[in-house]
């Protein structure tokens, strides 16, 4: 009988992926976890060594002072296409991950709606980028993650001063996007969660103030004022005060939700709209490959997303489980 390989849990952030190393095991899968901020490869080794990688690598990994784990991750993964070994949310997908400006590519591409923006290289282009837009504006790092990277501007006269004063980050790649804020209709947005491509479960979020980190495993209560259940929620940003509740978006929604999905190949993730108060239509405007469920999902969405995403994980790698399975 040939030797059952395990699957492999490649992940930087040390706690938003508890509940996944849990369920898998509940069930005895074996297993293996991998470090991104630290990990090696052979490029001449063409063993398959696993089942299935699931690629848990996150953009904003450079906060945690791990920058190093953002550009090793894509060759690696290329690496893994290259010898053939599945991977949940590949290089393709992670490329996407690492680049808002790919992002608007594919939207571009689809004929979505998205804020109006331009791409940039050097602070000094950025009131240029801005000339016909509608103020605010935000400056986006092309790699962000967990809102990192993100400055508004009320005016342009405070976008000139910014960057003559050498304070406009374009993040670590040196590029960013200038792009319009638009005001969100009832004052929310609304994340879309995808597992093999098809629609899982939305939740609508209503930011707290200025914050532009609207990771929902960090969001801290529902609608009516209920505390969630924090269990999983990154211990690198404070608790943010955002709400949130389960939604049911369009069906025309959530048919372009899945065309951008195929599009690029998503396994998983969370796809973000907003809703513009000034016109009222849907604007899409994140393509988030990391995808960390909702806090509490069972009180927000009436299920627990993770013991789906392990279905999927199973029947990706062709494992049968069983009895005494384990790492």
């Amino acid at each position: 009988m040939s030797k059952l390989l395990p699957i492999a849990v490649y992940h930087e952030h040390p706690d938003w992926f508890r509940p996944l190393f849990a369920e898998l095991d509940r069930r005895g899968i074996p297993w293996v976890r991998l470090d991104a901020h630290s990990h090696t490869y052979d490029p001449a080794d063409l063993e398959h060594r696993y089942s299935l990688v699931v690629n848990r690598a996150s953009p904003s990994a450079y906060l945690r002072g791990n920058g190093q784990a953002i550009f090793h991750t894509l060759n690696w993964l290329r690496h893994l296409d290259r010898v053939g070994t599945p991977v949940v949310n590949g290089a393709e997908v992670y490329g996407l991950e690492i680049s808002k400006a790919y992002q608007l590519e594919v939207l571009s591409e689809l004929g979505l709606r998205y804020p109006k923006a331009r791409v940039i290289n050097h602070p000094g282009e950025a009131a240029g980028a801005a000339r016909d837009f509608r103020f605010p504006v935000i400056v986006k790092a092309n790699i962000g993650g967990s809102g990192a990277g993100i400055t508004r501007f009320d005016q342009p006269a405070d976008l000139i001063a910014a960057a003559a004063a050498g304070r406009i980050d374009l993040g670590i790649d040196r590029t960013a996007l200038v792009q319009e804020l638009a005001p969100l209709a009832n004052g929310r947005i609304t994340r879309i969660e995808v597992l093999d491509g098809k629609f899982l479960y939305a939740i609508n979020v209503y930011p707290s103030g200025e914050s532009f980190n609207l990771c929902p495993a960090d969001l801290c209560q529902t609608t009516d004022g209920r505390a969630l259940e924090r269990t999983f929620c990154a211990t690198d940003t404070p608790k943010n005060g955002m709400r949130v509740e389960r939604a049911d978006p369009p069906a025309s929604i959530i048919a372009d939700v899945e065309r951008i999905a195929r599009r690029v190949g998503l396994d998983v993730g969370g796809i973000e709209y907003l809703v513009d108060e000034r016109d009222g239509e849907p604007y899409f405007y994140d393509i988030n490959a990391l995808s960390n469920f909702v806090a509490d999902a069972p009180n927000v969405i009436g299920f627990d997303p993770f013991e789906r995403l392990v279905d999927y994980l199973e029947e990706r790698a062709g494992l049968r489980v069983t009895a005494g399975a384990g790492r």
